[in-house]
């Protein structure tokens, strides 16, 4: 990770000016000593050459050479100093330390490129002087050749490079391999912070997943409990009216009462089967509730040959029809078998409607139709008003308002369409068309 200033500065570090770290501030006070040194040794022969004091030339250089410590913030500066001061031959350290600095700092590349070129230029000037001064005072006039002709510009060229380039090649170096490592720790810190919003999400995606395996749950056990519950209560009401007046009717609906209870049980154990099958392996602690329901449906699905199908319809009905509702159930067209989830669905939207009949409309004349279509497989349940003398017109059920809402989930879920509301003589009817693959025709 990339280590910040607020870190730096938590590690007491930060507090020394422009230094990142300690032993840059111990480098860059020992390079402006030597330097310092350096110019002033080279101030003697200054102002030995200039006619000043000695002590004024000492305390120039020394002056000269300690503005090498401030050459990570200020590499410009040092660098035109270096060049203000070529011709007074002193401050070759600070030249070369200068010139890495600035190749290797955040400066633009064309300033470098200008700054590197003055000082090039400055040391070859100087350097042509001088040699061209020793060249004079070693020349007793018996060579036959003029050295000033090529060999001192030559030889000072061949200097200056090799004075000037390494530097400026070494810092450019530096400063690009710099770049790169910061350009890959914030690579990394990127790769994190992705890396954290793909966890994020992940958790989201494993609430959504738990939010929508409890709907799909719920919704099993409402359509399975739902029905069985609401005739139980339907027949006890009819019981409670007929126990003194018919003995023989009151044992017929206790005999219903107490099969349909076996019944609800029976699948209720078949549902806590599915959800303890499904939650016996050993699951993530991260989403074990994700994974519980993942698996409860597809336990479920898998069961879903033993569940309710179309040809369990016309039971279904005389089940409501021995609680004293009037069902007629039409079928069009030639039956045929089909995906079990389709079976599945279609007889619950069948199941729920007469569950709500039993709830809202009793005594209602009710017709199921069931049509088989190229393609699609059609229900409707229609129910005529509540008739104002029916018997058991005081029985309350109770309503929590989702048998509609999983009727539709249900059917959106397989591509159907699902339409519900009340008919013109004041019944209620529900329909639904399932998309479906036809398999083969029944025997």
């Amino acid at each position: 990770m990339t280590t910040t200033g607020a870190d730096r500065d938590a590690e007491g570090v930060g507090s020394w000016w422009w230094w990142g770290r300690g032993r840059s501030v111990v480098l860059d006070v020992g390079l402006a000593l030597v330097s310092a040194l350096e110019c002033a040794i080279e101030g003697v022969g200054f102002a030995g050459k200039a006619g000043l004091p000695v002590p004024v030339g000492v305390v120039f250089g020394l002056i000269v050479g300690s503005v090498l410590l401030v050459r990570r913030r200020w590499p410009i500066a040092v660098v035109l100093v270096s060049i203000a001061v070529a011709p007074a031959e002193m401050g070759f350290l600070m030249g070369i330390v200068g010139l890495y600095s600035l190749a290797a700092s955040e400066v633009p590349r064309r300033i470098t490129a200008v700054l590197a070129g003055m000082s090039t230029l400055a040391v070859f000037v100087v350097t042509v002087v001088r040699l061209r001064q020793d060249v004079a005072q070693v020349d007793d006039g018996t060579q036959d050749f003029d050295p000033s002709g090529w060999y001192v510009p030559s030889v000072s060229l061949f200097m200056t490079l090799g004075l000037n380039a390494p530097p400026v090649l070494f810092g450019l170096y530096i400063g690009a391999r710099r770049r790169l490592m910061e350009s890959l720790r914030e690579r990394a810190d990127s790769l994190e912070q992705e890396l954290s919003l793909l966890a994020d999400r992940a958790e989201q995606r494993a609430q959504w997943a738990r939010q929508e395996e409890r709907t799909r749950i719920a919704r099993e056990m409402h359509d399975v409990v739902a029905h069985r519950v609401s005739l139980m209560v339907v027949h006890a009401a009819a019981l409670q009216a007929v126990a003194l007046k018919d003995p023989q009717k009151a044992v017929r609906n206790a005999a219903l009462v107490g099969d349909m209870g076996r019944q609800a049980l029976t699948e209720l154990r078949e549902m806590l089967g599915v959800l303890r099958e499904g939650a016996a392996p050993a699951a993530p602690a991260a989403v074990p509730l994700a994974a519980v329901g993942r698996a409860a449906a597809a336990a479920a699905e898998a069961a879903a040959d033993d569940g309710p199908c179309l040809d369990a319809l016309e039971a279904l009905c005389e089940q409501s029809r021995l609680a004293g509702a009037a069902v007629e159930l039409v079928v069009m067209g030639e039956a045929r078998s089909y995906a079990p989830e389709v079976e599945r669905t279609a007889y619950r939207v069948v199941q729920e409607a007469l569950t709500n009949v039993h709830k809202h409309a009793v005594g209602a004349a009710v017709v199921v139709r069931l049509a088989h279509r190229d393609g699609e497989v059609a229900m409707q349940v229609e129910n005529g008003p509540c008739p104002s003398d029916a018997g058991d017109a005081d029985v309350r059920l109770p309503s929590g308002g989702n048998g509609l809402v999983g009727m539709r989930e249900r059917v959106l879920r397989l591509g159907g369409v699902f339409v519900s509301g009340t008919t013109d003589a004041g019944g209620f009817r529900v329909s639904a068309v399932l998309p479906v693959a036809v398999e083969e025709p029944v025997a």
